[in-house]
């Protein structure tokens, strides 16, 4: 049996796809990953999902879950181990040892044949893999000022990074805390981005360079403070802060398509038209392919863009 479309990803951008396929009546099969539901369901409050004045990552994107399994979309909680584009129809080799207790339906087989492709694979934050970050992940470590900045009102906040991303989440945050350190390795801001000169004037933020951080600490529910080293002396202060928001970069989950598909020098899928990649047939959305809004809206409206695509090229074929 060769599969209209198979779509990879579980985040707002595949499931979106994957309501789109169905009710387009392409009878698509989504591989959900190790973590149905992406980056969200590591988030708590979200608060900047249209008509959803609040509700937690979690919940919403069992919601998504909910419909695309209602729409007719299989979901499968499995993980790719290799995807093969050197013809058509394309082959997709499946981890059957993946377990599949989310699953809106049984799978065995251990290689299928497709049509067409959505990637909506997304990317991971780049961590500081220090103590205490996993423990407050979601309660006071973040990597969104764009999400969790209001929750910050007045609060003394620590920014980690010194490129143009950290300097965006600084612009941000600077809007509701009463005070940003901005914590950087270097001696130097890498950012090149105009803001930057914004940032090192304004009075309400201080920057540590040569400094990271080595510990962060908490009251079990919440960040209280971090511990910081000045590289240059070795000498370790502690410093109270509410939240921590790491913003030393992110990885694009592409490592499947790397050397099948065009990426750019950060490892990001190009898109050629719309959705289209160098691949005929194959499509992308979310953050795997979108290093600068990475939002869930935005993910969203990209995995419909990539279902609509998908199903003109269909259609066409």
């Amino acid at each position: 049996m060769i599969h209209n479309v198979v779509i990879i990803g579980s985040g707002p951008a595949g499931l979106t796809a994957g309501i789109y396929t169905a009710r387009s009546g392409l009878n698509p099969i989504l591989f959900e990953g190790n973590l149905p539901g992406g980056q969200l369901t590591w988030t708590t409050k979200v608060e900047n999902w249209p008509a959803e004045q609040s509700i937690l990552g979690p919940n919403l994107m069992q919601n998504m879950r909910e419909h695309a399994i209602a729409s007719g979309c299989k979901l499968i909680q499995k993980t790719i181990t290799k995807i093969d584009l050197s013809k058509s129809p394309y082959k997709i080799t499946i981890n059957n040892s993946s377990e599949e207790t989310l699953s809106s339906e049984t799978f065995n087989v251990e290689e299928i044949q497709t049509k067409s492709i959505i990637i909506a694979t997304g990317a991971i934050h780049r961590r500081l893999g220090i103590e205490g970050e996993d423990k407050y992940w979601g309660n006071g470590v973040s990597v969104c000022s764009v999400c969790d900045g209001p929750f910050y009102q007045d609060k003394e906040l620590v920014v980690v990074g010194g490129g143009n991303s950290a300097m965006t989440e600084c612009y941000h945050l600077a809007k509701f805390a009463k005070k940003i350190t901005l914590i950087h390795i270097s001696d130097k801001l890498s950012a090149n981005d105009p803001i930057k000169d914004e940032i090192i004037n304004n009075p309400k933020i201080e920057i540590f360079y040569n400094s990271e951080i080595k510990k962060i600490n908490g009251d079990s529910n919440h960040v209280t403070d971090i511990d910081v080293k000045n590289k240059l002396t070795n000498k370790t202060s502690n410093l109270k802060v509410s939240g921590v928001f790491v913003s030393i970069g992110l990885i694009p989950n592409s490592s499947l398509v790397k050397d099948q598909l065009e990426l750019d020098d950060r490892g990001y899928i190009i898109r050629k038209d719309g959705t289209q990649t160098s691949k005929t047939g194959v499509f992308t959305a979310g953050d795997v392919s979108d290093y600068k809004y990475r939002q869930a809206i935005t993910a969203a409206g990209q995995g419909c863009m990539a279902a609509i695509d998908c199903y003109n090229f269909l259609n066409q074929k």
